[in-house]
């Protein structure tokens, strides 16, 4: 009890007892302990960070990437500056020690620690853990995967022009069907479930779930939807980024998809009021910037064709709506002045993959659901050089977990030969998140400068006409020098 209540203390930002040790390793000594109070993080100059590091080809990659980290703090801050890094345990390293695949230290010591780094971790086969990811996710509560998709001259890209897409994709990362709550075919808990759902909920409509089927539930929640969306937009305020999408299938899923569009206007609309505009209410206010005079019926008229086909209740419903926008921020937001706020809009979830080809510039900040933030954040990223060097993070209130966005890809283990660039550029953000960002532009600039130089790993290489092939230690070895 007393643990149970030290912890719910240290999470509103009250002192906790530390432990001494984790797994039986004892903290760095000349280490201090980033604290968190208040919603803000107070970052020492010597800071202990957890890491973990990977399986399969995790163990080539974090050598090579903690090297460049180190590097970059030396040189950045003149030894003024030093991160002390703490293994903690997951995936198979974790099981072969200690007969676990998730000790129950190592989620200890990311929670106690608080911004914590990892390699690709392996599913467990069998009657494991479903994925470690999604275990530490929950666990922690790191309710935003972010994941910055950007391009970095001299990288090979499938596209003509991935220089235009830069985006953030802040996706929703404890709900959906992620939460994990479905039954088997065949057991008795999906015949109560079937049976309760078309017996009760169903009963006396067309609608029926096939007695042979497996269930899965898809919760998503305003409390979910609102605090990711509410991150997602206050990133783009702080980063001056100009637009905010909400990427759904709200189309089909009225109640799921289609609630998190409307929670995520809300969002908007309520707690942002002064600092944004919806995309229907930037139709409305270019209206009366270009036409002072019209009506609010010829506004409706313009901002959805063919009215005057629609029923009356319809046209009553839209002429209500241009009315309320005009009257409640017509002075504030009108003559112009919403061209100066972030445009919230949203997408349909399979119209994005399209858009984020043919009009990339257009996007800036997407907010998605879990599953499609899941797939969207590939596909993006294939247009820059793929997972091989796509950064994520995992976020919540006071922890934050960076991690490599790519797999384990086993048969590549301990042959040196793997891009480190996902866990690379992953510590550029954690660097970011921590404020030392001097540290942080310093490897972007030289990884990219390395690419330039064509001095890239096989993956990149057999792309690239006239590179040279490293290694992934030689890969961080030349970063390290282009500083």
């Amino acid at each position: 009890m007393l643990a149970f209540v030290c912890n719910c203390l240290y999470g509103r930002g009250i002192a906790k007892i530390m432990q001494k040790t984790y797994n039986g390793l004892e903290l760095p000594k000349d280490g201090a302990i980033i604290e968190y109070s208040n919603g803000q993080y107070q970052i020492p100059d010597n800071p202990i960070i957890p890491f973990i590091e990977g399986d399969g080809t995790g163990r080539d990659i974090w050598k090579a990437s903690q090297r460049v980290f180190d590097a970059a703090v030396e040189k950045a801050y003149s030894g003024k500056r030093s991160i002390h890094w703490f293994e903690i345990f997951a995936g198979e390293k974790a099981y072969r020690q200690f007969d676990n695949w998730l000790p129950d230290d190592s989620v200890a010591a990311a929670r106690d620690l608080r911004v914590s780094i990892k390699g690709p971790l392996t599913t467990p086969v069998g009657g494991g853990i479903r994925s470690l990811n999604v275990a530490l996710r929950q666990i922690l509560d790191l309710y935003a995967c972010v994941r910055p998709v950007k391009y970095y001259q001299g990288v090979p890209s499938p596209v003509k022009h991935p220089e235009k897409v830069n985006i953030v994709i802040f996706r929703e990362n404890t709900e959906d069907v992620y939460s994990g709550i479905e039954f088997k075919q065949g057991t008795e808990e999906v015949a109560k479930l079937i049976s309760f759902l078309n017996d009760e909920m169903l009963k006396g409509g067309k609608k029926k779930i096939r007695t042979d089927s497996g269930v899965g539930i898809k919760p998503i929640s305003i409390f979910g939807t609102k605090r990711l969306v509410r991150y997602a937009i206050r990133h783009a305020l702080e980063a001056g980024r100009k637009t905010v999408t909400l990427v759904h299938k709200g189309n089909i899923q009225k109640f799921t998809e289609g609630a998190f569009r409307e929670w995520g206007y809300e969002v908007a609309t309520e707690e942002f009021r002064e600092q944004t505009v919806t995309e229907r209410e930037s139709w409305i206010l270019g209206n009366l910037d270009a036409n002072p005079s019209l009506t609010i019926e010829q506004n409706a008229a313009l901002i959805e064709p063919g009215m005057e086909f629609a029923p009356q209740s319809f046209r009553d419903s839209v002429c209500a709506e241009v009315k309320s926008v005009v009257e409640a921020i017509g002075k504030s937001h009108g003559n112009g002045a919403w061209k100066s706020k972030i445009l919230v809009n949203d997408r349909i979830a399979d119209s994005i993959f399209q858009q984020i080809i043919i009009r990339p510039a257009d996007y800036s900040v997407l907010a998605t659901t879990n599953l499609n933030g899941d797939y969207i954040s590939d596909a993006a990223a294939a247009q820059v050089g793929g997972l091989g060097i796509a950064p994520g993070a995992n976020i919540g209130d006071g922890y934050a977990v960076f991690e490599a966005t790519h797999g384990t890809a086993p048969k590549y283990a301990d042959k040196d030969v793997i891009n480190p660039g996902s866990v690379i550029l992953s510590g550029v953000m954690m660097l970011e998140f921590i404020g030392w960002k001097e540290a942080a532009k310093m490897i972007e600039t030289a990884m990219e400068k390395t690419i330039q130089q064509k001095f890239v790993t096989y993956d990149f290489e057999r792309q690239t006409a006239g590179a040279t092939k490293v290694g992934t230690s030689e890969f961080a070895t030349r970063i390290i020098a282009n500083m």
